[in-house]
């Protein structure tokens, strides 16, 4: 049997793996059908693994998840874009919770131009 020191760092080095692996969860989290809102950006936290945008609409504040920099930047956004003050149409995919005011956006909508983030999903 290991010694208890040993065993407590094994842990450690096992939860630290864990972690990451449950953090970035791609789209498992989200619901199957289509989702559209718009409203006005009111903060950016931009960069990787992906950006966050926090989103007025209405009454509430949405956080809508964008993509990675190289995603954002192929689909023609910019972070100047993405400031606080702009109306921005999110489709994508709403949180399974519906208690969540949480989207994963795969296209953006922009003073009528279009930003496909992930063009190879339909």
């Amino acid at each position: 049997m290991p010694h208890p020191t040993r065993r407590l760092i094994l842990a450690s080095l096992a939860a630290t793996i864990a972690v990451p692996a449950l953090a970035h969860h791609g789209w498992r989290w989200t619901d199957s059908g289509e989702f559209e809102l718009t409203g006005v950006i009111t903060a950016a936290q931009l960069g990787n693994p992906h950006g966050l945008l926090t989103v007025e609409v209405n009454d509430e504040v949405w956080t809508v998840e964008v993509g990675q920099p190289w995603r954002n930047e192929n689909a023609g956004l910019t972070d100047a874009m993405l400031a606080p003050g702009t109306e921005i149409t999110a489709r994508g995919h709403r949180a399974a919770d519906p208690e969540t005011l949480t989207m994963k956006a795969e296209r953006i909508v922009i003073g009528g131009t279009l930003h496909d983030l992930y063009p190879d999903r339909s």
